[in-house]
């Protein structure tokens, strides 16, 4: 696998990510190759992307594309052959769609053998026959060289955190497509139209999107105790449990749930001040808003379950009470798919949906 070597960019702007979001730990970075290995390597996957992107659409999309986003609009003048992307799961998208992006970032989360790519990632690329991905390593920011030598069409980041900043420097590389509302706030369908949109592969998007919500429907209905059962993505900490993070169901945590048919208490919904929010952090003194949810989701082990459940104001919400619960290992696979796009739920459904369903068991003990 290939990586670029970061350099110090005066124009370089430092994302800050909140610790909530899945934009954690990088993943090892490999030692750069040389120049004339980087650009042969470079030419190599570009082709490959010209080859994937021209053949995926058969369909006459009529040009100029125009994309409006949270930054303003983007002008897709004609079928992008150069894709690359940026940030969380983009270029999944892009994969779904039967196109190998010259150069995407890399998993920060959920990766465990280094190799920057989460399993449904390298499973897809190894069945669109690319064996050697560019991938970017941009944890303390975008690594704007990295992605200006890929020499895109198109800049892919319809689910990110992307500042203004960030934006105007990538569009002097590539027209870029953003997020519409707020960062880290695109829902998996506005990221598949997003991303979809700037390959000139709408109809395609719009299949996939069909085609995901089918296996949603099929999965979900092996399981028809979840519907209406009140459910909240809580995170706590070991080191801080005078606090509780709740994702809201702005955030594609908790959309995903309620599209499996379960619903938001009430008593959560009325704390959510800002409906553009995709958190809201409560006191465990506050710990009573969660006692109408019949199943509390988060990220977590044993260790921490027995933390929570033995402290004298979180031990006391009636979910935890009961084990009716669902702890998602830190730094898994599993975890990763929380933020969720077609490859990721079709490779971890399964498991996701076994788990909340054990966790719905325990209300009938």
């Amino acid at each position: 696998m290939k990586t670029k070597q970061k350099i110090s960019l005066a124009t370089l702007f430092i994302l800050t990510l909140s610790s909530l979001l899945l934009f954690g730990c990088s993943a090892e970075q490999s030692s750069s190759a040389s120049n004339s290995k980087n650009d042969e390597d470079n030419s190599t996957n570009g082709e490959k992307a010209e080859t994937e992107a021209s053949s995926a659409s058969e369909e006459n999309t009529e040009y100029p594309i125009v994309i409006e986003h949270a930054f303003g609009e983007t002008v897709i003048e004609s079928k992008p052959e150069r894709v690359a992307t940026v940030q969380w799961a983009n270029h999944d998208v892009a994969l779904a769609l039967g196109v190998v992006p010259v150069g995407f970032s890399a998993a920060n989360y959920g990766v465990q053998d280094g190799s920057g790519m989460l399993p449904w990632t390298a499973e897809k690329l190894e069945e669109l026959g690319a064996k050697d991905p560019n991938i970017f390593q941009d944890t303390d920011g975008l690594d704007f060289e990295a992605i200006s030598d890929t020499n895109p069409d198109v800049i892919l980041a319809g689910y990110s955190g992307i500042t203004q900043e960030d934006y105007d420097i990538l569009s002097e590389i590539a027209p870029v497509v953003a997020y519409k509302d707020g960062p880290w706030l695109t829902t998996w369908r506005e990221q598949v139209r997003l991303d979809a949109a700037g390959l000139g592969m709408k109809k395609e998007g719009e299949q996939l999107i069909k085609d995901t919500e089918s296996l949603i429907k099929e999965k979900a209905s092996n399981y028809p105790e979840m519907k209406g059962k009140k459910v909240a993505f809580a995170n706590f900490s070991a080191d801080d449990l005078s606090k509780i993070h709740i994702y809201t169901p702005a955030d594609p945590r908790g959309a995903f749930l309620t599209e499996l048919g379960m619903e938001y208490p009430e008593s959560v919904t009325e704390e959510i001040t800002d409906p553009d929010s995709f958190s809201l952090t409560l006191s465990a003194e506050n710990a009573d808003v969660l006692n109408d949810a019949d199943i509390l989701i988060g990220y977590g082990d044993e260790s921490l379950y027995q933390a929570v459940k033995e402290d004298p104001l979180l031990g006391q919400i009636p979910a935890i009470e009961r084990g009716s619960v669902v702890f998602i290992g830190n730094n898994t696979p599993l975890a990763a798919s929380g933020n969720p796009n077609p490859l990721s739920i079709a490779y971890t459904i399964d498991d996701y949906l076994e788990l909340i369903g054990g966790a719905i068991e325990k209300l009938d003990e």
